[in-house]
């Protein structure tokens, strides 16, 4: 079972949100190793904030890892990726999910409010499709290639029967009603991973950076994934981009990869994220991959949403240390990442994956 209640923390720029917490013990699988009755000595409360597209992981994480744990509470507030980031700098938020790491040049001289060293842990545990997911009566999907998805973000291609549209999905019978592109308003890592999809692909077409800002002035913004979600519902001819799991009752487009349409699926990003290396020049608790949309290899899928969840190596309050990294363990393990795949819809890591997330964890300090 998997329980929503209000919480509000005290954080930079954050709003109201649904603060996801588990329940009693008979309600939610127990962590590995363990029993429904718990026999955890852990107690306390962890303070989280980031990334909306984690929502309904974190609820499947904090279900689970509540009821092996019985004296802990785990609030994470959705409040996006940017504001999550800006809470981890400030001390506001013991650990944050985001769906970007931090950039080598964030890290500051002042460190980061929570920790007491220079040193973060940066772990992928969410992987996932972001679809390009849209509202047209009748239709279900479409194929589009990188230029064409680019031209109606960049607003070249403002008509759903454009001959570019209509080339690709011979047979159906396009309206002849204007586009309407959603955005994010908020900073996030999701507007990152699609702008870097956008950039890397079509860039004759988009000529904008990637960034976790949309670049573009008009078109209708939304906060959040689910205000993405919602405009695109509410509008006929909307399109946007959103986390795959929340779109399901959208229409899917198929993006052009190597000559083929590949519809989104959990397996088909992962693949991207498996053929990616990781950056240079971070630390050992520091995992980031280095993702080429561009490179994706044939049947992959090419937007895919890697988020992280970020710790310190060393905090200044030893229990919140041990909480932390007992919530990391459980979040990377192969119990864990079945409940998210079960509850969201994301890719379980691998096995390879999964070892080099545990040990970048266990760089936590809890002594």
């Amino acid at each position: 079972m998997k329980i929503s209640s209000i919480a509000r923390i005290g954080a930079i720029g954050a709003v109201a949100a649904l603060a996801l917490t588990g329940c009693a013990a008979n309600e939610a699988p127990a962590t590995e190793g363990s029993s429904s009755d718990s026999t955890s000595t852990l107690e306390g409360t962890l303070r989280a904030t980031g990334a909306s597209s984690q929502g309904a992981a974190q609820e499947a994480w904090v279900a689970g890892f509540q009821t092996a744990n019985t004296g802990v509470t785990v609030n994470y507030e959705p409040t996006g990726s940017g504001t999550g980031r800006e809470n981890f700098l400030a001390g506001a938020s013991d650990f944050i999910g985001s769906d970007r790491a931090f950039k080598l040049d964030e890290f500051t001289e002042g460190g980061f409010g929570m920790c007491s060293s220079d040193a973060i842990v940066e772990v992928p545990l969410y992987i996932s499709p972001v679809a390009v997911a849209f509202n047209l009566e009748g239709i279900d999907s479409l194929n589009l290639d990188a230029a064409t998805i680019a031209g109606i973000f960049a607003g070249t291609i403002t008509n759903w029967n454009d001959a570019a549209i209509a080339e690709q999905n011979e047979g159906v019978e396009l309206p002849d009603l204007v586009i309407s592109p959603v955005h994010r308003s908020d900073d996030s890592g999701t507007t990152e991973t699609f702008t870097t999809y956008l950039a890397a692909t079509a860039a004759d077409v988009w000529t904008h950076e990637p960034d976790g800002e949309w670049p573009i002035n008009g078109g209708e913004a939304a906060q959040g994934t689910s205000g993405v979600v919602q405009a695109i519902t509410a509008g006929n001819g909307a399109i946007g981009y959103a986390d795959a799991s929340q779109t399901a009752e959208l229409g899917q487009v198929h993006v052009g990869v190597d000559g083929e349409y590949v519809a989104y699926s959990a397996d088909a990003a992962a693949a991207l994220v498996e053929a990616s290396p990781l950056e240079e020049g971070r630390g050992a608790g520091d995992l980031v991959f280095a993702i080429d949309p561009a490179a994706a290899p044939a049947g992959s899928y090419p937007i895919a949403l890697v988020s992280y969840l970020i710790a310190c190596e060393q905090y200044e309050d030893a229990n919140t240390a041990a909480l932390v990294k007992s919530y990391f363990e459980y979040m990377a393990s192969e119990e864990g990442q079945q409940a998210a795949a079960d509850n969201a819809g994301s890719a379980p890591i691998s096995a390879g994956l999964r070892d080099k997330v545990l040990a970048a964890i266990d760089t936590i300090k809890v002594d």
